[in-house]
């Protein structure tokens, strides 16, 4: 496959990305959501609390359960979100989605504590 990476997108100002509020969390536990052939609910625990992250991975991996255990990053700053009955408290960052590629989780390269802050 021959891939040609997207162009820049415009230039933000640093307080903008400051805004964006990017931990390390821990994914505990991945269930179906009812009546959605592309979401999964993930539960996910951040250190001093979990949340629920919904995520469109059931159709991007043969076996979605197999990310429970691991770790990666999320969006935590963004508004509670309902989808399909259920409430998403944020965003699981993947990397090649918006290419068309098969995603991949952004995990750091080594355990850290969950709660971590990116950036």
């Amino acid at each position: 496959m021959t891939f040609s990476p997207a162009p820049i997108k415009a230039t933000i100002e640093m307080a903008d990305l400051e805004k964006i509020d990017v931990r390390v969390g821990t994914i505990l536990k991945v269930e179906e959501v009812t009546n959605s052939d592309k979401l999964m609910k993930l539960t996910v625990s951040f250190g001093d609390h979990q949340r629920t992250i919904i995520a469109g991975i059931k159709q991007e991996r043969a076996h979605p359960k197999e990310i429970e255990g691991k770790q990666a990053l999320f969006v935590v700053n963004l508004p509670p979100r309902k989808m399909r009955g259920e409430i998403s408290e944020g965003m699981m960052f993947d990397i090649g989605f918006a290419d068309g590629l098969t995603p991949s989780l952004a995990v750091p390269e080594r355990p850290i504590v969950d709660g971590a802050r990116a950036g």
